[in-house]
């Protein structure tokens, strides 16, 4: 499968709304997470489904995280019980689907990617993370169960900070910004590996193409996952909707003021790896050069010894090796030392 496009083969021909998942499948069996809470309750378990019988009180505030989206009888039924429309439960179920904003009567959606990054390999991975917010609710949809939101779980069950005080547009911002804060993460633990590999430069070779356009690959990738974020958060800051209060407004905000720093990063570090590229390119121009002007000595040098002997030959009637048995072998010889001695002294030069 393409990694900076999913297949959608399975969805070719298909009417709009039509429930298809489009993506890898990254877990066994779908997880359904449930937390209720207010300032002075809490309550979390596990469901093995969703059915009518969930409530939803007004004077809480209600969690749902479903953790595996390829079960679309789920989804589907989720849908079904919160009227979340059949086009926004087909954009949930595309993993290709780029960030995007939209509100409808009852919700507002936000699609965002979650990132992951190995610092070993230096590649990247994303994971498609949903958000559905109703009145007193929130429904998040991940591909698989990971640890972006433990910290949000842990303030809840601490009563740390406001969440347990606010409401669900609050809590909407809390687990974007922790997604956000993932973001500023890995794109310094990318930059740094970038910073630190600009001492290779001096020195190009094949490995160190390579290992330019790797990071070129990883940061056009997260680039491509990320730079839709902007546009989200200015269409959520413009939200009019009576879900979003006030004060949660103040704190978007900020959080665009983060997601504006985000963007920034990677496009310093896409410059930054577009600059060692032309670093490279220039650095090995100037070893052509090198080895082309020493070249050119040794051509200046043999050419008028090789003119002269073209000229007049070695048409001498005493030469001193002429009756010598082993001339031949001794030619050759010389000859050999000579291309070897060349070979050896261009490998050191590093030449080739």
């Amino acid at each position: 499968m393409a990694r900076f496009l999913k297949s959608r083969q399975k969805a070719k021909g298909m009417s709009p709304g039509s429930l298809i998942f489009i993506g890898k499948q990254k877990m066994d069996k779908s997880r359904i997470r449930l937390i209720q809470y207010n300032n002075e309750n809490l309550k979390e378990t596990e469901l093995k489904t969703i059915d009518k019988s969930l409530s939803v009180p007004e004077n809480q505030v209600t969690w749902i995280n479903i953790d595996g989206i390829h079960n679309t009888a789920l989804i589907e039924k989720t849908g079904e019980i919160f009227a979340i429309s059949p086009l926004t439960l087909e954009n949930i179920l595309n993993t290709g689907q780029r960030p995007k904003y939209w509100e409808d009567e009852k919700h507002i959606i936000i699609i965002l990617k979650a990132l992951y990054f190995d610092q070993e390999t230096y590649t990247s991975d994303t994971e498609q993370i949903s958000f559905v917010l109703g009145k007193n609710y929130l429904i998040t949809f991940q591909e698989k169960v990971g640890d972006h939101f433990d910290p949000i779980r842990e303030r809840i069950r601490k009563n740390v900070g406001r969440l347990r005080t606010s409401g669900a547009d609050y809590l909407l911002f809390a687990l974007m910004d922790t997604i956000v804060d993932n973001y500023l993460i890995n794109i310094e633990q990318l930059g740094q590996a970038i910073e630190n590999f600009e001492n290779e430069l001096s020195n190009p070779h094949k490995g160190v193409a390579d290992q330019i356009f790797h990071f070129k690959k990883e940061i056009t990738y997260i680039r491509k996952n990320i730079r839709p974020l902007k546009e989200v958060m200015t269409r959520f800051i413009k939200s009019d909707s009576e879900l979003l209060s006030e004060k949660t407004h103040r704190f978007l905000l900020e959080l665009d003021d983060l997601s504006t720093q985000t963007l920034e990063a990677i496009d310093i570090y896409y410059t930054m790896v577009a600059d060692q590229l032309n670093i490279f390119n220039t650095n090995v121009s100037n070893g052509v050069n090198d080895v082309m002007k020493v070249l050119t000595v040794f051509a200046s040098i043999f050419i008028p010894l090789t003119f002269i002997a073209g000229i007049y030959g070695t048409n001498f009637d005493y030469l001193p090796e002429l009756h010598y048995q082993y001339s031949y072998y001794v030619m050759w010889g010389i000859m050999i030392l000579i291309a070897i001695s060349m070979l050896v002294y261009f490998k050191r030069k590093k030449w080739f």
